[in-house]
């Protein structure tokens, strides 16, 4: 399967069959963890905890019964890292078998901080069950993904962009990363709002966060700079497939910028 198949075929699951995670699965992505090289040399932590003790759930999930929660230095530009690699963990998932979902509210947070051991200097922005997909979704999740449109995606013209935010990036100008693209509009985001805008130029393409009130908090921090982390894994992970070289900086390229769109990083191609 190629790597756009599993982006567009991976969903966020909320109804398991209740079968605990094998320890085969467990392993492996633990292992897979080991291997994923941390974003602005930033690394993530991880906790498996056993869900139904000590409040460990959540209302939006049924059948659920491991978790896996991340943890970050509250340094600059954690929430990135922390989006980089923990989607990277989740795609891994997805293609062993294993369902999974963001979730950073819908839980008793003080409950999973303390099961994670999470110290003054960290945060865990977010969780996710690990398990495996029931045969049939609750109505619960069904109502849930009516309710922020989960299978719809913004089109391209509205979150990509060529040399300046005035001009709409058209299919003939992404060329040979139209796919890579694709990957970045159907990645995961917090109640989908896709906050993530790219603008490219000359072989550079540059990482924006377009905000929306309500997604900030001290405890998650800037949860769309996650979401934008996610975009950076889905576009590198492209670019990885392509075996095509690049690096990822932070230099910004003074683009004048809308209202509340703020710039977070750039892949550029290395020749």
């Amino acid at each position: 399967m190629s790597l756009l198949d599993l982006i567009k075929e991976r969903r966020s699951v909320r109804s398991f069959d209740g079968r605990p995670l094998t320890e085969e699965d467990r392993k492996d992505i633990e292992e897979y963890a080991k291997t994923i090289e941390p974003l602005f040399d930033i690394p993530v932590g991880y906790a498996f905890l056993e869900g139904g003790k000590d409040g460990l759930g959540s209302q939006v999930l049924v059948g659920d019964r491991t978790f896996l929660a991340g943890k970050v230095k509250r340094v600059p530009y954690a929430e990135v890292a922390f989006g980089y690699e923990f989607e990277k963990l989740i795609l891994y998932a997805w293609s062993i078998g294993v369902g999974s979902v963001w979730i950073a509210g819908t839980m008793k947070r003080s409950a999973f901080e303390k099961a994670a051991g999470i110290k003054e200097d960290e945060m865990m922005p977010c969780i996710t069950p690990l398990g495996y997909e029931a045969e049939k979704m609750s109505m619960r999740e069904k109502l849930m993904r009516k309710g922020v449109k989960a299978d719809i995606r913004k089109p391209a013209g509205e979150l990509f962009f060529d040399k300046s935010f005035n001009r709409p990036m058209s299919q003939e100008a992404m060329g040979e990363f139209a796919d890579l693209f694709e990957m970045v509009r159907w990645a995961p985001s917090a109640v989908n709002k896709q906050p993530w805008r790219i603008v490219a130029d000359d072989g550079a393409f540059h990482f924006y966060e377009k905000k929306d009130k309500g997604y900030v908090n001290d405890d998650a921090g800037d949860l769309q700079k996650i979401d934008v982390g996610i975009a950076l894994c889905h576009f590198t992970m492209g670019l990885d497939e392509k075996e095509m070289a690049y690096m990822i900086e932070v230099n910004d390229p003074g683009f004048i910028a809308p209202q509340d769109t703020e710039y977070i990083a750039s892949v550029r191609l290395v020749f």
